[in-house]
């Protein structure tokens, strides 16, 4: 895929990233380059958080499920997805003068990051501390995956999670 062509469908996956943020009170906090980052509870708490967060991550998978087949039928490359959702706390504000942005800190989002990277395409991972909090969810499914050893972690939990 060209460099242009990357831009033109990473942007409109992000626009419909933003939407399903918008839909579950899920904030954006940046993008770089192909990854995009958002949380759940900020800047406001919310006790579904976590659910909200699962929710809008899995409705990410499947717009891209969707455009993918819809691309690869037109002999297009199509882009996939890997989610890692932590449950936990964050420090979160405002830096810099020029250029500021919303940010967002800690080990929670440090752990987010490594439950994507220890994921598969086209899934949503989840660490213990998310499952404790929506494994009583009726429609969710989940997938133990056992403890993973994780680069500067140590083991960590994890399950996959769908609908």
């Amino acid at each position: 895929m060209s460099p242009k062509n990357m831009v033109e469908e990473i942007n409109i996956c992000f626009k419909a990233f933003d939407e399903i943020s918008e839909k579950f009170s899920i904030e954006k906090i940046k993008t770089i380059g192909d990854s995009f980052m958002a949380a759940g509870g900020v800047p406001l708490p919310d006790k579904k958080a976590a659910e909200h967060t699962v929710r809008a991550a899995l409705e990410m998978q499947e717009f891209l499920e969707t455009r993918f087949k819809e691309r690869t039928e037109n002999n297009l490359l199509a882009l996939k997805m890997r989610s890692g959702i932590h449950s936990g706390s964050v420090v979160a504000g405002i830096v810099g003068v020029k250029k500021f942005q919303y940010d967002i800190w800690g080990d929670t989002v440090n752990t987010a990051s490594r439950l994507e990277t220890y994921g598969d395409s086209g899934k949503v991972n989840i660490s213990d501390s998310t499952y404790e909090l929506i494994k009583d969810i009726e429609d969710f499914s989940f997938e133990n995956r056992g403890k993973i050893e994780v680069k500067g972690k140590g083991k960590i939990e994890m399950y996959y999670v769908s609908v």
